[in-house]
C-alpha cells in the first residue's frame, strides 16, 4: 500500500449555522491547517497515488481567501469540511482540519 499526505494552510472566513447561541454565528476567519491523507495499492501512470498539485488545486484553490459559506453548499464546520475533502479527493481516506492549534477535526472514511 502506498500512502501520501499533503499539508497546507487556507485563510478563509465563515460563520456557522447553529441551533444554540454562539459567537461563531458571526463571520470570523481562520488560518486553517489542512492535511489530506491518501492511499492506493497501485500507482497511476505517473507513478503517483494522487498528484500533490491536484490536491492543492482542488482544496486550496477553491477555499483559500474565500467566504466558505459562499463556496460550500453545507454548514462549514471543521468536521463537515474534513468529510468534504475526503469525498472530493481521489484515494483520500482521511482529512485533518484545524481552525486553531486547539480546535481540530478529523474525518476518516469507514472501511
Amino acid at each position: 500500500m502506498y500512502y501520501i499526505e499533503k499539508s497546507f494552510e487556507i485563510s478563509a472566513c465563515h460563520h456557522l449555522i447553529l441551533d444554540h447561541g454562539s459567537k461563531c454565528e458571526n463571520v470570523h476567519g481562520h488560518n486553517w491547517q489542512v492535511t489530506v491523507y491518501c492511499k492506493s495499492e497501485k500507482l497511476d501512470n505517473n507513478g503517483m497515488v494522487v498528484d500533490f498539485t491536484i490536491i492543492k488545486q482542488q482544496i486550496h484553490g477553491k477555499l483559500d481567501h474565500q467566504d466558505l459559506n459562499q463556496v460550500l453548499d453545507f454548514n462549514p464546520t471543521a468536521e463537515n469540511i474534513a468529510k468534504w475533502i475526503v469525498d472530493t479527493i481521489p484515494h483520500c481516506y482521511k482529512a485533518r482540519v484545524a481552525e486553531t492549534s486547539n480546535n481540530i477535526a478529523i474525518y476518516e472514511k469507514p472501511e
